[in-house]
């Protein structure tokens, strides 16, 4: 996949009842396609990575720049439907993701945690499973000796 992906949004104005119009847009976004529905996990993340990858370069100047980064995220944010408690842990959760050496990062994002506590949950799991082998192998080589 070359990293572009078609997103869908659907308008549906008032003065043509019955009548669907489709926005198509062109998007990079890693982790797959986003048919822009609410409450979709894809479209949080898309909406994440548009407020991340939002250049100054994009908009005509200062005041439509912050204008279009407090717009990206309340899109990402949601904060009509989240708590306070809820955003803090996202950026948390985001930010936790971020230190992570890349492999594990791309490993827990395909996980998609919902908090922290999922994402250490996960990594602790995985932790055990790369260190059975590892026991295991010393345990025989223990035993043969």
């Amino acid at each position: 996949m070359s990293g572009e992906a078609t997103v869908l949004a659907y308008h549906a104005p008032e003065e043509q009842e019955g009548l669907l119009i489709v926005k198509v847009e062109e998007e990079n976004y890693v982790l797959g396609q986003d048919f822009g529905l609410e409450g979709n996990p894809w479209s949080q993340e898309v909406f994440r990575q548009k407020f991340r990858q939002f250049s100054y370069s994009d908009s005509t100047g200062p005041r439509e720049a912050l204008s279009r980064l407090r717009e990206l995220c309340c899109q990402w944010l949601r904060p009509e439907v989240y708590s306070k408690e809820q955003i803090l842990e996202l950026l948390v959760l985001e930010q936790f993701l971020a230190i992570l050496p890349e492999e594990l990062q791309a490993w827990v994002r395909e996980h998609r945690p919902e908090n922290g506590e999922e994402a250490v949950t996960m990594l602790e799991e995985l932790e055990k499973e790369l260190e059975e082998p590892r026991q295991q192998e010393f345990s025989a080589c223990v035993c043969s000796e």
